[in-house]
């Protein structure tokens, strides 16, 4: 049985994939660590070697990439590129670390004891992706336990299943033992099942997930009853405070990509804007000039910087927020009507104020709001002023400052004199409060996806009390 996936676009049919069921589960986990078993006893230079064919084999599929995020999510040629370059450089990471996953010997207090911490492949990982970042969050969810020596189960996005499809396939081509890398699909009334089949499976030893705060409540939850551990990366609303000595058209270059990149469907999106005072005109005119030049088009022409949003619900919900914001005293400085079901313009709000939806629920859209602070205190409280914490930016002329003030900004990740928006296949990347725990990136990774053990053995005869 199929599930299809409909092109926001154009409402016609853009992907169909199998609507797995959880009976389906059993045996795709039983298939999985049968590939543990080959695959974690294969030595760091062989995985490697298969994890750079992996990074070729996905450069290889470039132009169906970008058909696939076309029609599945309304992406623009530019980002399903950008996104390819980045995941094949994270496959190309992973591969490299496959010689650091390394251990220690610790001075143990009993004579004639070596003791050593090794770490060593756990089994099966459980790597469930969004769709709005697919071919990066997909790959992310995958690399770094393969590098490890574990086998991975790819849970693909209902919004684009071909996209991810496209990463299995690409691995499948790279010559991992049968059964190391395997993927589910499902029609999205079945998601809660099949995920929760998954988690329970004894043959799934460790889930990581990338989506709402929501949901990564739930797989919490459900992975607890197991002890499961989990990585969670969740939702965000980074600020971005720009003090009164900063650089203005920097920053404004910085919060027009962070804000409208990708039609604010990132993560990391910069949601809100946090001004001192005394430059707050300013740079609120500055950035309405910026938006205005930032037209709204068609993804498939590739003339205009914003594309499609993912779907009417989005446009919807940025629209209300707007509403809110503006009925409670805010002032849009510039936006408009979506002139397409999913072409949604940019817009900008100004004086926001944390009574205010937009101050505190992600959009997940093209719109920022403008928040006005007293001074560098004020804006650090109001950065702080939020259940979310992944990622943050600092604009100063005085970098010392920058770090000063980054450091007070409860956030994962946090930019001095650049975007929110940043990754690097090297970096730990993750959250804190609602934004969730643990980390992805490098050798951050590492730790995620291995299993830390003591191992002992004695050189000289044993005593014993008894």
């Amino acid at each position: 049985m199929k599930f299809e996936r409909i092109n926001p676009m154009t409402g016609e049919v853009a992907s169909s994939a199998e609507a797995m069921k959880p009976a389906d589960i059993p045996a795709i986990t039983a298939r999985a660590q049968a590939g543990f078993e080959v695959w974690s006893k294969m030595g760091p230079n062989a995985r490697r070697a298969v994890l750079m064919k992996a990074a070729d084999a996905l450069e290889a599929k470039k132009d169906e990439f970008v058909a696939a995020m076309m029609g599945e999510i309304g992406a623009t040629a530019g980002w399903a590129m950008f996104n390819l370059m980045l995941a094949a450089g994270m496959m190309r990471e992973a591969a490299a670390i496959t010689t650091q996953i390394s251990g220690e010997v610790i001075p143990s207090d009993h004579e004639g004891t070596i003791a050593m911490a090794l770490r060593e492949p756990v089994g099966v990982m459980l790597g469930i992706a969004p769709w709005n970042a697919p071919i990066i969050l997909g790959v992310r969810a995958v690399a770094v336990p393969l590098a490890c020596g574990n086998s991975v189960i790819l849970k693909a996005s209902e919004s684009c299943p071909r996209t991810h499809a496209l990463i299995v396939e690409a691995l499948e081509e790279a010559d991992f033992p049968e059964g190391t890398v395997n993927s589910v699909t499902n029609a999205p009334a079945d998601a809660a099942d099949v995920v929760g089949a998954l988690i329970d499976a004894p043959e799934v030893r460790r889930i990581n997930f990338t989506g709402s705060t929501a949901v990564g409540k739930i797989i919490a939850k459900r992975a607890a009853e197991h002890l499961k551990p989990v990585l969670l990366e969740l939702g965000g609303k980074a600020p971005m405070v720009v003090l009164e000595d900063a650089d203005l058209d920097e920053a404004v270059k910085a919060a027009a990509f962070g804000a409208y990149m990708n039609q604010g469907q990132i993560c990391m999106s910069t949601e809100r804007i946090i001004v001192v005072d005394s430059v707050a005109d300013e740079f609120a005119q500055r950035f309405k000039a910026k938006v205005e030049t930032m037209p709204v088009g068609d993804p498939r022409e590739g003339n205009t910087p914003l594309g499609a949003v993912v779907d009417r619900a989005t446009v919807e919900k940025c629209y209300a927020l707007i509403e809110d914001a503006v009925g409670k005293g805010a002032e849009l400085l510039t936006g408009g009507e979506t002139t397409h079901n999913v072409l949604m313009p940019a817009h900008l709000v100004d004086k926001v104020t944390p009574e205010m939806k937009l101050f505190r629920d992600e959009s997940f859209g093209p719109v920022v709001g403008i928040a006005r602070a007293r001074d560098e205190a004020h804006a650090i409280e109001l950065a702080n002023d939020t259940e979310y914490g992944l990622s943050a930016a600092v604009f100063t002329r005085d970098t010392a400052r920058g770090l000063k003030v980054a450091r007070q900004i409860q956030s994962g990740i946090c930019h001095v004199n650049a975007s929110t928006v940043s990754d690097e296949p090297q970096m730990p990347f993750g959250g804190m409060k609602a934004s969730g725990y643990g980390r992805f990136g490098g050798k951050a990774g590492i730790d995620a996806f291995t299993e830390l053990r003591w191992i002992t053995f004695e050189t000289e005869p044993g005593h014993y009390p008894i």
